[in-house]
Formats: C-alpha cells, structure tokens, sequence
C-alpha cells in the first residue's frame, strides 16, 4: 500500500480533477501565483523592483488588468501577503462577476490563518453561485479544518440533491465526488462507497467514481476489490485512458492494469506479472 501522502494525492486527483481549480487540499491558487512570478525572475532584487513599479502605477490608477495581475503574482512570491490581501479586496469588490477573485482572497485569508475571514469570503461567492463547486471544495475545507464536518457533509448533501433532481445535472458528479471525499475523512467509507456507486451508475462513461472507489478498497485492504474497479474504470473510455488509472495502479503495483506502452506488446513482462502477484 502506498504512502498515506501518496493515497490523498490520488483520491484528490479521482474527486477533483477536471472540475475546476481549486482541490480540498488547498493551496492551488497561491502556488499558481508564486510559481507564476518566481519563474522567470531568480532575483528577489529584480522581483522588489517590478512590484514597486507596478504599485506605483496602481496607486496612480494607470496599472491594466494584466499589471494588476502581475503586482498580485510578484506580492504573493515575496511573501507580502498582507499587501496582497489589500489588493485582492480591492480587484474583487471592483469586479464581482470575477468570482475567481474571491475565492482566491478567501484562499489567501486561509493561508494567514484568518479562517472566519475566509469563509466570509467564499460565502459571499456561495450566496451568489450556490453550488460553485471551488467555493463548495473550500468551504468544505474550512468546515474541517474547524472540526464542522458534519455542518460540510449536510452543505455537500443538499447541493447534491439540487444537482439530482429532478432530474440529474452534470454538476451532480463533481459535487458527488467531494462529498465523498469528504464522507471519507469522517471515517463514513461505506456511505462514500455507496454514494461512489451511484455515481458510477448515474455516470456511466465517467471514470472518476470508479478511480475513487478503488481508492476507498485499497485503503481498507481490499486489494482485489481495487484491481477489479480500476479494470471497470479502464473499460469505460474507448482510445487513451485515463492516466490517473496508470499512476494509482504503479502506487500499488499492479503493473498488469497499466496501459501497455506504444512500443511494447500488450502482454505483461514476468516482472510486472510477479509485481500483480506481490501488491
């Protein structure tokens, strides 16, 4: 069984990849902008010297939307995150319909440990789009780490059924897989194998549930269970599959799961049967 770091990687990336930027784990929008801004400047001198030229241009109303973006980038790469903070307030009350900007605020609050002042802001975002699926990953986020899951689990249950009926939307799946995601860090994994089922069914080509299911078997032991719903989850795409099936079937050994490369035949090499036979 694979690292515990490495099995919250590859549930997060089963529950919440493809929709959407930001994942429960946190953390995505800040790194984006650091690495954004520390990309392609190495020198903390030359990074000072471009935030204080576009501060400049800020204060005397002339900075474009891109210059305000690239202020915001170098802020958050120095670590003046209070002077971030400032800007961002500003950039989201001057353009609301940008709920992205909100969210990062709320993100970068969370980053300070201001958590009531983070899920100030998300609500704001939940009161306008409801069932925004990053406000809702955040929010839940923020309801954990304050030791309200269950308050996050009722949020996650009534957006889903808004999502199901009457009849069932796309939106259904996203939320369906955070919601048993977050089941999962309850210690509820047979009501998030439960809920993962009915995705399954209700999603029929979607391999997402499946992966996450077979992250929940691996977890609790249930090696065979694993094997047989990555297989489920390989068989519902025609072409390429999924390469989060590769990397959970590498984690755990099964070579025999993994996509046969180009170049080599189908067939398993004797290593990687032995590795199917010593998980």
């Amino acid at each position: 069984m694979p690292p515990a770091a490495n099995r919250s990687g590859i549930w997060i990336g089963a529950a919440a990849a493809g929709f959407g930027a930001l994942c429960i784990a946190g953390g995505w929008w800040l790194g984006q902008l650091q690495s954004g801004a520390t990309g392609a400047d190495a020198s903390r001198q030359g990074l000072e010297r471009q935030a204080s030229g576009l501060q400049q241009r800020l204060d005397k109303g002339e900075a474009s939307e891109a210059e305000q973006q690239r202020l915001l980038e170098l802020l958050v790469a120095l670590d003046r995150k209070a002077e971030a903070t400032a800007l961002l307030e500003r950039l989201a009350d001057q353009q609301p319909q940008q709920w992205s900007l909100r969210l990062l605020l709320a993100e970068l609050r969370r980053d300070q440990q201001d958590r009531s002042g983070a899920e100030r802001e998300v609500r704001q975002l939940l009161n306008l789009r409801p069932d925004q699926i990053e406000g809702l990953q955040l929010m839940a986020l923020l309801q954990l780490e304050t030791g309200r899951g269950a308050q996050a689990q009722s949020q996650l249950e009534a957006a889903l059924a808004r999502a199901s009926k009457p009849q069932l939307k796309p939106e259904a799946l996203p939320i369906g897989l955070l919601l048993a995601n977050v089941l999962q860090k309850r210690s509820q994994p047979g009501q998030a194998e439960s809920l993962l089922l009915k995705l399954a069914a209700g999603f029929p080509t979607d391999q997402r549930p499946l992966l996450a299911r077979a992250m929940l078997q691996q977890e609790r032991g249930d090696t065979k269970g694993a094997q047989e719903s990555l297989a489920l989850a390989r068989a519902r795409k025609p072409g390429p599959s999924d390469p989060r099936l590769d990397q959970v079937a590498a984690a755990w050994g099964l070579a025999p799961l993994r996509a046969p490369s180009p170049s080599l035949p189908a067939k398993p090499t004797p290593a990687a049967t032995a590795g199917s036979e010593n998980p």
